[in-house]
Parts: C-alpha cells; structure tokens; sequence
C-alpha cells in the first residue's frame, strides 16, 4: 500500500546546514563540496574514521555514515560478512555494511525527517556519537578477522569482552 505525501516541502533550514554548523562549531576538519552532503574527518581510539552526512531529498532521511579503512582480501570475505551479520544482530541503531569494491566497512543509519521535520544539533550529535561508538566498539572484531585469522565469532567474542570489577 502507498500512502501519498507531499513532495517539495519547504524546509526552514537545510539539514546538512545544521551538520556543518555543528561541524563550525566542535572545530572538526570537514569539507561539503555539495548542497546535499558534508564530510567530517574524526580521530578515533583506533583508527581515523570518515563520516558522510547526506541529506537524501526524495526520502526526506538524513544519511550518516562512518567508515574506515578496511582491505578485505578474497580468502577472508566470507568470514568478514559473517561478523558483519553478527554485529548487526546486536545492534539497535544502525548496522554495518561492507563496501568490497572500495575496501571499506561502515556504520550507517538515517533519521528520517518527513513532512518537513527540522533536525536539530543534538539529533546530529547523537548520530555522529552512535555511528562512532558502534566504529570504536567492533573496530578491533573486524581486525581480529582479518588480521588474526579469528573466525567472526571467535573475534566479536574477544572484541566484545567486558571485566567486572577491579583487580
């Protein structure tokens, strides 16, 4: 079933404009080369992390999306949409995706804004800080993969391991 709904709709202020003067504001490195997107660069526990905020028009959804490097050999490709399945079955907000093409595995989710919803900074905050959270959070699973040879068990177990207490 589809449900009509109005297209065109006036927007008091474009959304990623909001994004870049949160970007302004926080001194972060970003570029926007285009109306519809914004690039910020972020520092990371353990990685540098790329981050795209895209307004997408006809779905009325503000994209986010955080990556970082990641070269996926063949052999290990199985295994890493494995652990990719795995994280995403715990996650809330977001999920991950693997781009093989480029290399590069991502977080992204979308806030939708229809019927001309405004976004506000701390909507743009929370996206940037779960999209970074989740990064920092499995980084290590993805590495554990690829570079230990881990099964996507194996390492979203050793990535995920939290102590209790102190020693």
């Amino acid at each position: 079933m589809l449900i009509a709904s109005e297209k065109n709709i006036e927007r008091a202020e474009h959304p990623v404009d909001v994004v870049e003067q949160l970007a302004a504001t926080n001194d972060w490195s970003f570029d926007r080369d285009d109306e519809n997107e914004i690039s910020i660069s972020v520092a990371g526990g353990w990685t540098d992390y790329h981050v795209a905020f895209t307004w997408l028009e006809d779905l009325e959804t503000l994209h986010v999306s955080c990556g970082f490097e990641l070269r996926v050999p063949e052999r290990r490709r199985a295994e890493v949409m494995a652990l990719i399945a795995a994280i995403n079955e715990q996650m809330w907000v977001g999920h991950f995706d693997l781009w093989p093409a480029d290399g590069v595995a991502m977080h992204r989710y979308g806030l939708l804004l229809a019927g001309g919803a405004q976004p506000s900074g701390a909507q743009c905050t929370a996206l940037l800080d779960t999209a970074l959270k989740a990064c920092e959070r499995y980084y290590q699973a993805f590495q554990f993969v690829l570079w230990a040879g881990k099964s996507a068990r194996e390492a979203l177990d050793t990535a995920t391991f939290e102590t209790k207490g102190e020693a």
